[in-house]
């Protein structure tokens, strides 16, 4: 067999030397434009999980990369004026140069050949090859001559970075956060030996333009982030190697291999370097490819079994990259934060490290962390007593104050005569406020018979749907602690469907159904009836049926009103771009497509009482190509702001059939937290929060201030309840109705 390998990096190297040793007979080649000793950057640092795999394909390589570890265990984070220490990390890293002279001494001795200071011509130049690999980098020729292939999609950052070293050898991986009067600047350091330690400094490009590092050279820039960071330099100064200010690229590929061609490395993903090391992921890389050659058959069979066990667990890491790459790119939504609540929500930017994986790594860390977020609630702890997580603080919206931060989020059950809610409301809520939850928040109620989305859906538009109502209300205040709010709304063009278990959005038969309006005559799929254009005769009846709606609310005793904005309904329906295509005074720009919502609810608020809040859910993103942006999101909660609006609910999608959610943990967090720390308004996060360690998380790290949970609440009425019992917290934010006093000796687990 004869290989080609075009480029002599890490991942380049290793999957050389590992292709030799899998076939000595093999001739094994790889051409390096470079010296041998040139590289870019400074430091590499490795996880366990990755040494483990190193140490399982070579172990002669991992024996000789070990002996030349610098090891540190701590995060010290700088900002304002103060250094927070999290310790229990386990890092481990090595200078890149000493990292390509194992590897290059590694590959001699098997017997692969390495030429430097060559040029590649391109694939083409190996034709005589079985397999060509492409370790040829970010900028890879290989992937370029063949980008039809390829499909290569390159995104680039908002950020300006440049990647330096000192001889100041920091004791913990490093993030120093400092403002001045040109802006917000942070640096990433970490030791990788005895002396040396990498520097990366990373601003906005409006910081860095601010400070005319755009038109100073490398030397004047290196100079003014000598002064900038000199209180943590200690008198040492900064190091260049081959560094310039540039923009992080994440490249990724529909298709990793062509023939006999594949792409390992930077060439086919990148990962940003405040998670990962690109490093890392070259040589995992290079395990994955060798052991399919080693597996398949045939040489097409392995590049296609490679891509197959590799791009999952690549999708994963280049999607929580791109979270933290974002995070530290709009740092500057965070700069009013506390240092405990900046430093904790950049230890869980990722969403792969969690407030409970804070407290296993150090408790005393965590502590302090619950600690201050408890005075900040106005619960100051003593020393010695334990201070309550943080879903288990208060949370106060006017005249309503919360026990907890745990919300039961709207859920529609479609189970009402008429609009009028039943027993199964009563027992479905009840249930559920009795599990502990801070606030139970009823279904989407719709305010008028036309504005149901099904036949099963509740109302308070009738007498009897207000009386339905205070039963339930009247049961959640006289056996709970938890508060209770109901979601108004109106399905608009969603309307007149079958329900959930019957057919999903599907038109119901002719002759069951009822006329639909929406602000453009557009239907909801080919199969659904098209609704009428609203006139201004529709929109002042449905502000009517709002308003006689909250009229009820407020009888009914219901603590919250939510005006439901969201989803694709008729509200939501005027807000996107998609479904409003109207040329009127209530279509074209987000401020304009914003007008009749903000009249609904104007009119809402108005026949709300003072003391009570009120809440809007929003769809702050429509998941579709042309559908409302994020940047738009922030415009709408801001008209949400002025119009007296205490919290926002912030869900996304749901407004088109082809909307394409890219699902995840928590994976709509990010769109409140957006919202909360630019418009300044308290939110409501959803959408795959899975327990009490997410929400913990959420609530600790100013991402929103209370997470409204759906499906984890119907597999288990009782999750507040239960979150308390799994922590040991026994406050009053969670206690257990005395009927079921002894429910928790039922989650003891029992004596062996």
């Amino acid at each position: 067999m004869k290989i080609a390998v075009i480029g002599g990096g890490p991942g380049g190297l290793f999957a050389s030397l590992l292709l030799k040793k899998a076939y000595p007979a093999a001739e094994v080649t790889v051409i390096e434009r470079n010296r041998p000793d040139d590289t870019f950057g400074w430091g590499v640092v490795f996880s366990k999980e990755t040494l483990g795999n190193i140490e399982a394909a070579d172990p002669e390589s991992f024996s000789r990369i070990q002996e030349a570890f610098a090891y540190w265990n701590d995060i010290d984070t700088h900002f304002k004026g103060r250094v927070i220490r999290s310790g229990g990390h386990g890092f481990c890293g090595l200078a890149r140069r000493r990292l390509l002279q194992i590897l290059q001494a590694r590959c001699a001795e098997l017997g692969v050949e390495l030429r430097f200071e060559t040029e590649c011509e391109g694939p083409q130049q190996f034709a005589d090859c079985d397999l060509i690999v492409a370790a040829d980098g970010i900028n890879s020729r290989t992937r370029e001559e063949h980008k039809d292939v390829f499909k290569p999609t390159i995104v680039p950052g908002r950020a300006k970075f440049i990647w330096l070293g000192t001889r100041k050898r920091f004791d913990a991986f490093t993030f120093i956060i400092r403002e001045n009067d040109d802006g917000l600047f942070q640096v990433h350091a970490y030791p990788f030996d005895d002396d040396t330690s990498t520097f990366i400094v990373e601003t906005d490009e409006d910081s860095w333009r601010r400070a005319g590092l755009d038109t100073m050279s490398v030397e004047e820039g290196v100079a003014y982030c000598e002064r900038l960071f000199a209180p943590e330099l200690d008198g040492h100064g900064l190091m260049t190697n081959k560094s310039a200010w540039i923009s992080f690229r994440t490249v990724s590929c529909e298709r990793w291999s062509h023939g006999n061609i594949v792409l390992i490395g930077d060439a086919v993903h990148t990962a940003h370097f405040s998670i990962g090391s690109g490093t890392k992921l070259a040589m995992e890389d290079a395990i994955v490819l060798v052991d399919a050659v080693k597996r398949e058959a045939t040489i097409p069979e392995a590049l296609a079994s490679y891509y197959q066990a590799r791009w999952l667990d690549v999708a994963k890491l280049q999607r929580a990259a791109m979270v933290s790459q974002r995070w530290f790119e709009e740092i500057g939504r965070y700069r009013g934060f506390d240092p405990e609540q900046m430093v904790v929500s950049m230890m869980t930017r990722s969403k792969r490290v969690t407030h409970h994986n804070l407290r296993l790594r150090d408790p005393g860390y965590i502590d302090a962390v619950d600690r201050w977020f408890a005075a900040n609630t106005g619960i100051p702890v003593p020393e010695g007593e334990a201070a309550p997580p943080p879903m288990f603080t208060p949370f106060k919206l006017r005249g309503m104050e919360l026990k907890n931060r745990v919300v039961v989020s709207p859920m529609c059950m479609y189970s009402a005569e008429d609009g009028s809610p039943d027993e199964w409301h009563l027992v479905h809520l009840g249930s559920r406020a009795l599990g502990g939850a801070g606030l139970v928040i009823a279904e989407m109620t719709n305010v008028s018979r036309e504005g149901r989305i099904t036949l099963g859906c509740t109302g308070l538009y009738k007498p009897e749907h207000a009386e339905g109502w205070r039963r339930i209300v009247d049961f959640v205040h006289r056996q709970s602690t938890a508060k209770i709010g109901v979601q108004l709304g109106h399905a608009g063009r969603k309307g007149s469907a079958m329900r959930l278990w019957e057919g999903n959005n599907e038109a119901l038969p002719e002759g069951q159904g009822w006329e639909l309006m929406a602000p453009s005559a557009i239907p909801w799929s080919a199969g659904n009836p098209t609704p009428k254009a609203m006139d201004r005769a529709d929109m002042d009846r449905v502000i009517l049926d709002y308003v006689r709606a909250t009229e009820m609310a407020c009888n009914a005793g219901f603590d919250l009103v939510e005006v439901h904005m969201a989803h694709g309904y008729l509200l939501a329906e005027f807000i996107s771009p998609l479904t409003n295509r109207r040329d009127d005074d209530y279509g074209g720009a987000i401020e304009d497509r914003m007008r009749f919502p903000l009249e609904v609810l104007r009119a809402v608020r108005g026949a709300w009482p003072e003391e009570r809040p009120l809440s809007v859910r929003i769809s702050a993103s429509d998941w579709a190509e042309g559908g409302l942006t994020e940047d738009e999101a922030v415009i709408v909660a801001t008209l949400l702001k002025q119009a007296e609006v205490d919290i926002i609910d912030v869900s996304s999608g749901g407004t088109v059939p082809e909307g394409a959610p890219v699902y995840g943990r928590m994976f709509q967090v990010p769109f409140a937290d957006r919202i909360r720390n630019e418009v300044g308004i308290p939110t409501m996060a959803v959408g795959n929060i899975q327990g009490w360690d997410h929400i913990n998380t959420v609530i600790a790290s100013g991402r929103a201030d209370l997470c409204a949970l759906a499906r984890p609440h119907l597999a288990d009425p009782y999750l507040t309840l239960r979150a308390a019992f799994e922590q040991g917290y026994e406050g009053d934010a969670a206690r257990w109705p005395v009927q079921y006093g002894l429910a928790p000796t039922a989650m003891l687990k029992p004596e062996r």
